[in-house]
């Protein structure tokens, strides 16, 4: 198991907020917790670009959630966070979803246990891994 060093997962930390969540490096850790302090449940859509390959008219978004999930924490931006909290029952809902997802990159994987409070334990993806 390669250990992270905390400049290496600072590093991986600001890479992951500029890739999924926008926002300035100079934020770095702070922004995301305002992604999620500043959630209000409502009106929120998420972006079909990002399930550009399913057929929206009759995409099922209840038994397709753990895609959903996954694709939000892969590519999403603050609004696809924000609506996939409000299709899966807020915050808690999601995380619930996120232990479930079979495979994340090592970057998504640290970003999901610190936004999140997870353990890496806890996810599925990690679990499987140590299978193989």
């Amino acid at each position: 198991v390669k250990t992270m060093r905390p400049c290496d997962f600072a590093n991986n930390y600001q890479k992951k907020l500029l890739s999924v969540v926008r926002c300035p490096l100079s934020f770095s850790y702070l922004c995301v917790m305002v992604l999620l302090n500043k959630y209000k449940p409502g009106g929120h859509k998420i972006n079909h670009s990002l399930l550009w390959e399913y057929d929206m008219n009759n995409f099922d978004w209840q038994s397709s959630k753990t895609i959903v999930a996954q694709r939000v924490i892969e590519l999403g931006t603050p609004e696809d966070f924000y609506a996939a909290f409000d299709l899966y029952g807020g915050i808690d809902g999601f995380r619930e979803i996120i232990k479930t997802i079979p495979h994340l990159s090592d970057i998504d994987i640290n970003f999901v246990c610190v936004i999140f409070n997870l353990k890496r334990e806890e996810l599925r993806c990690c679990t499987k891994r140590q299978l193989i």
